[in-house]
């Protein structure tokens, strides 16, 4: 029986059919060049595709203020939002600098281990830390870097390679990395920007480099690229680098990237595509993406002027996953922590409920493909996904009929060969067939009939 307190909404019905096996897997890939069209046709690591779930973390010295956004610098600065600068009239002398947030991004509570268990009980399988923001500061002590990195300044640790030990020693989640290309206020892109990337001093000096070194350094399986500032591959010399990256780095077998490599790229070139930020199409999509979101509906940074409304409900995080999934995505759900380094108590309630959803439902999720039918057509919110080598379509809906009777309108059921189950649940339901197409499944009360 389901209790009260125990969130999960969307419940998987697991519908035994005669499907077809999936389609073989290709060979490996000879060497790529440093051309999108070889690129391209690298196939994406299994494992990315089997994941489904995974959670993005944006940590940085945007969280000091913890006003508006992690965008707090370029508000305040450049485009002189009043409610930032008032913000900043109000609480901080009129010579205080944003490189003064520096030695305030403490994270002297910061405990990787406790971080790690915490994405452990999420139900995630992979996880991906902001190293370096729009900012420039990054979370190692990058050699390129010089006084802007928490090993010199504030922390005085290298935060991405605890949490990447504690990840990797202490969870089954894989480790990811997102990187910044560009940086706001960097004085060589500033040049290079009023040279229309002519120039190319900042790549060569900062960016490549600092690249090399955190892929060699701390081995990530996500290289989650962003903020091409306005320039194109060429000036960001992506191409090289990933031929690199795919080729020679030592993840070069298992490292997944996404399609934020250079104006013009996203949604058309790289590993998987995210389109934009919060990309949900509702539709199957022919290449792999990711929808990448926030429980924080107006902020990828922590927030202390959030209210409780600002974030997602769990019923409103399992529905973008189940959405997510059932069309081909996986899903990555962004929490913010705060400049000392832990993890709020409402980003960690969202994180624990959805790993309990997961065990009970994480069958339809983890290592599924998209069916025929993403949803269904008789009843709204119903969602599917599938497992063709053992024959099993799953349905999952986010509202409890409460007739006792679910319609769904596009499985195709054989009398004495279907069988259908409620997950968490274990006895077989009783169904029969629709006049037209699909079938009725007696469901009974929610209280006593729901999953454990």
């Amino acid at each position: 029986m389901r209790s009260p307190k125990q969130p999960g909404p969307a419940l998987p019905l697991l519908i035994q059919l005669l499907l077809l096996p999936p389609p073989g897997s290709a060979g490996g890939p000879p060497p790529f060049d440093p051309t999108w069209e070889s690129l391209d046709a690298r196939q994406l690591p299994a494992w990315f595709d089997k994941a489904k779930f995974g959670i993005f973390i944006h940590w940085g010295v945007f969280s000091v203020p913890s006003f508006g956004s992690e965008w707090f610098w370029w508000y305040w600065q450049k485009e002189k939002i009043p409610a930032y600068v008032d913000f900043m009239k109000n609480n901080y002398p009129p010579d205080f600098t944003y490189e003064d947030f520096g030695p305030l991004f403490t994270a002297k509570f910061f405990d990787a281990n406790q971080w790690a268990d915490i994405l452990q009980a999420s139900g995630a399988k992979y996880v991906v830390l902001t190293s370096k923001h729009h900012e420039g500061f990054t979370l190692w002590g990058s050699e390129y870097s010089w006084n802007w990195n928490a090993v010199d300044v504030g922390p005085k640790r290298d935060i991405v390679k605890e949490l990447a030990v504690a990840v990797r020693n202490r969870t089954d989640l894989r480790f990811g990395l997102y990187y910044s290309l560009f940086e706001w206020f960097h004085p060589l892109f500033l040049e290079d920007e009023s040279s229309s990337f002519q120039k190319r001093q900042y790549p060569v000096s900062k960016m490549l480099p600092e690249l090399y070194e955190l892929v060699n350094k701390y081995q990530p399986e996500v290289l989650w690229s962003d903020g091409d500032g306005g320039a194109p591959d060429t000036y960001w010399k992506s191409l090289n680098f990933l031929a690199w990256l795919y080729n020679e780095s030592p993840v070069r077998d298992t490292v997944v990237t996404n399609d934020r490599w250079g104006a013009g790229s996203i949604c058309k070139h790289g590993g998987y595509y995210t389109c934009s930020d919060r990309y949900n199409p509702g539709h199957l999509l022919p290449h792999k993406w990711e929808n990448c979101m926030t429980i924080d509906k107006f902020s990828w940074g922590y927030r202390r002027n959030a209210g409780i409304s600002d974030y997602l409900t769990i019923e409103e995080l399992v529905k973008q996953l189940v959405q997510t999934v059932s069309c081909g995505g996986n899903l990555l759900m962004n929490i913010g922590p705060t400049r000392d380094g832990t993890i709020s108590a409402i980003f960690e309630e969202r994180l624990r409920q959805m790993g309990i959803w997961l065990k009970v439902n994480g069958e339809a999720i983890y290592e599924t493909y998209s069916w025929r039918s993403q949803n269904d057509t008789v009843t709204p919110d119903v969602w599917y996904t599938s497992k063709p080598k053992d024959k099993l379509v799953y349905a999952m809906f986010l509202k409890w009929p409460t007739s006792g009777q679910l319609f769904l309108g596009q499985p195709k059921a054989t009398l004495g060969a279907t069988k259908v189950k409620l997950l968490g649940h274990g006895q077989p339901l009783h169904w029969t067939p629709l006049k037209q197409n699909g079938i009725k499944v007696t469901t009974g009360d929610p209280v006593s009939s729901s999953q454990t």
